[in-house]
């Protein structure tokens, strides 16, 4: 019903829909305005439903999502984690293309209860929108042209969660402004970022930094480049990519001046945070760089990224984190893969039969947040996961995951969880005092882990 409200909102607001034949009767708005009207025609494209002038320079639509996930946890872990279900997304965006070079959205996800602003943003396209290539400004928030994977929509997600060294690094949504230019093979993006002002937690850092210290909010200057060799053949083409960020400490954080890496393991059930570098503080800036490589044909696809975080200290010190990851996908009944040369990422499969296509993939992933033994130590861990995803149609996808997770003895949730067992036999939190040999120490589990979703 709310999104139903909305969504007539936005209709009246554009001009309506009304039928040819009384297109020359007077209507006011609330402001008693007589308006111009522009008749809409409604239509579902690729399970979304469209409202579009006939002239195609007016249009609306949706992208509504919801994604319910369920885990099973499996091994002896030090610290007990329990198996659980949770929604974790249900968004609610509305899309609009007004004039040959205007478009907004905005997108809003109320999972869990929870209200958090998303995509909230006006671009210019500086050519018509229907064509291949041109120039375009976008301002508002929105995610920084950061990481391949991080860029692509929840929607495609070839796994149930990102790989951790993206879910870690990847910088998402800032409020900012970029530029971004597209033709044939090539990609170009480029912009300046401020505040994270999604959640109402880090909205209250940012108001009270302001407010009690005047302390400027933070920037980040963040770039990315794609050359797309094939990108004309549909069924086959190569990715390469290459992106950069120089980020400044901004005050959303709960300690202004300082970064903080953290990240849950593949799974949002499981609520604990082994890798985690607790706040780091008196930073002058962090330099953040990334590689990647896709690479498709038909029904096979493989991606990867390595990501590198440099983070240069007030006093002259540095800590340096990273890690990468690689999977491949198998579309198996025929199904075929897409790339969407305008944003550098994949889109939505084809699917090979009428009952859809199921596809088959697997992912190693490492992230290491262990900097220096008297600097910062947040721990290290590698991941193995083996997904099957059921592309039911154009609105359902059912996964499957099954990931083992290995953490070092230094993944301790800042000082929190167990990672091994001392020299009388006790389960400590103390790296130090850990006596399992090297590989044997750290939280290490499995999980079994289902995501059904809808797109409409």
């Amino acid at each position: 019903m709310i999104s139903f409200m909305l969504l007539l909102a936005i209709i009246i607001g554009t001009g309506g829909i009304v039928s040819g034949q009384d297109n020359d009767s007077v209507r006011y708005n609330e402001y008693g305005l007589a308006v111009k009207r522009t008749p809409l025609q409604a239509e579902r494209r690729n399970g979304v439903l469209v409202f579009e002038s006939k002239d195609q320079k007016a249009r609306v639509w949706t992208d509504l999502r919801v994604q319910a996930d369920g885990a099973i946890f499996f091994g002896e872990p030090y610290n007990p984690i329990g198996n659980g279900t949770s929604i974790r997304r249900a968004r609610m965006a509305f899309k609009t293309l007004f004039g040959e070079h205007w478009y907004g959205e905005i997108d809003m996800d109320i999972s869990n209860s929870e209200l958090e602003l998303k995509d909230a943003y006006l671009r210019y396209s500086f050519n018509k929108h229907s064509v291949g290539h041109g120039l375009e400004i976008q301002i508002g928030n929105f995610k920084e042209p950061f990481s391949m994977e991080t860029t692509t929509t929840s929607r495609y997600l070839a796994f149930i969660e990102r790989a951790n060294v993206v879910a870690t690094f990847g910088p998402s949504r800032h409020i900012g402004i970029m530029a971004s230019y597209y033709k044939n093979w090539f990609l170009a993006l480029g912009g300046v970022h401020f505040q994270d002002i999604g959640g109402l937690e880090e909205r209250t850092f940012s108001k009270d930094a302001n407010k009690d210290f005047g302390i400027d909010e933070g920037y980040s200057y963040t770039g990315r480049l794609v050359v797309m060799p094939g990108y004309a053949n549909p069924d086959f083409g190569l990715h390469f990519g290459m992106a950069g960020s120089y980020r400044t400490p901004t005050t959303d954080a709960e300690i202004p001046g300082s970064f903080r890496y953290s990240t849950r393991s593949l799974i949002s059930i499981n609520r604990k945070k082994y890798l985690d570098t607790d706040d780091i503080v008196n930073v002058d800036h962090a330099l953040l760089g990334g590689l990647e490589f896709a690479a498709y044909y038909k029904g096979l696809r493989m991606q990867s990224e390595y990501i590198t975080n440099k983070v240069n200290l007030k006093n002259g010190g540095v800590e340096k984190f990273g890690g990468f990851y690689v999977y491949g996908t198998w579309l198996m009944f025929g199904g075929k893969h897409n790339y969407d040369v305008t944003a550098g990422e994949f889109t939505q499969p084809s699917r090979g039969k009428k009952w859809g296509d199921l596809e088959l993939a697997f992912r190693y992933d490492y992230i290491d947040l262990n900097s220096r033994q008297e600097g910062i130590m947040g721990g290290a861990a590698d991941g193995y996961t083996i997904g099957l995803n059921w592309h039911a149609n154009e609105n359902v996808k059912i996964m499957l995951n099954y990931a083992i997770l290995n953490h070092d003895r230094y993944a301790n949730g800042k000082g929190k969880l167990f990672v091994g067992h001392d020299i009388d036999g006790n389960l400590t939190k103390k790296p130090s005092q850990v006596v399992e040999a090297a590989g044997k120490a750290g939280e290490d589990f499995s999980f079994l882990g289902i995501r059904c979703e809808i797109d409409f």
